[in-house]
């Protein structure tokens, strides 16, 4: 059977990748102004291209459009983590359940080699390997998201996502690593999704999830609002 290759993505999607994972990764600054001329020549965009992106970004909670004065990346708020994260657990307490339930042998072999991939990541951040944070932020995603990944929901994959990124650029900014009880927390994740215990497997990411915000609040790198 004839495969045929997608079109490699435009311009446009490149620099829109690219800007989005530079705010999610934090390497454009929560607050910074988005100068499009420098825009332009940093992401390879046109002006006007730009604009439709940096739009895109604003509808998606991203960035925010100050009027007649530009575009900035949006700022962060020790109040704003917390919302998101009760928005989190929301979300993917209720697909856990889910993917519990209707998860398969094939789904098991996605959860224990996403754990594994973590774990080992995990292990040499406890070693004081630091150097790989944005690798072992990916890990920790394609963990969680293979939990879910049974869940049957199209919509709440693309909702979560959306969520997780907006959560995931407040521990990037922060460089929340919280140890051994974070690795700890993983591993129940993985033995309560293999027994198939959603009471226990919920519990524990409430508490992966909450202590990781208060252990961000306690740095005292968020304003208040």
């Amino acid at each position: 059977m004839l495969s045929i290759t997608p079109p490699p993505p435009s311009i446009g999607e490149t620099a829109y990748r690219r800007i989005r994972a530079d705010i999610i990764f934090g390497r454009l600054a929560p607050g910074q102004k988005l100068r499009l001329e420098l825009l332009r020549e940093a992401y390879g965009a046109s002006v006007s291209t730009l604009r439709e992106l940096l739009n895109r970004l604003a509808s998606e909670g991203l960035i925010e459009a100050e009027g007649q004065k530009g575009f900035a990346v949006m700022p962060v708020s020790a109040t704003n983590l917390r919302e998101i994260a009760a928005m989190r657990l929301l979300l993917e307490g209720h697909a856990l359940a889910q993917s519990f339930a209707a998860g398969d042998m094939e789904w098991e072999g996605r959860v224990v080699a996403a754990h594994h991939k973590l774990a080992l990541m995990e292990r040499r951040m406890l070693a004081g390997d630091r150097t790989e944070t944005e690798l072992w932020k990916r890990y920790d995603w394609e963990f969680h998201h293979a939990l879910i990944s049974a869940c049957g929901s199209q919509v709440l994959h693309e909702t979560h996502a959306a969520i997780y990124d907006k959560y995931l650029r407040y521990q990037m900014v922060a460089v929340v690593f919280r140890g051994e009880i974070a690795a700890e927390e993983h591993k129940l994740l993985l033995d309560y999704a293999m027994a198939r215990d959603t009471e226990r497997a919920t519990a524990i990411l409430a508490t992966h999830v909450n202590a990781c915000v208060d252990h961000t609040a306690a740095m005292g790198g968020l304003p208040a609002d």
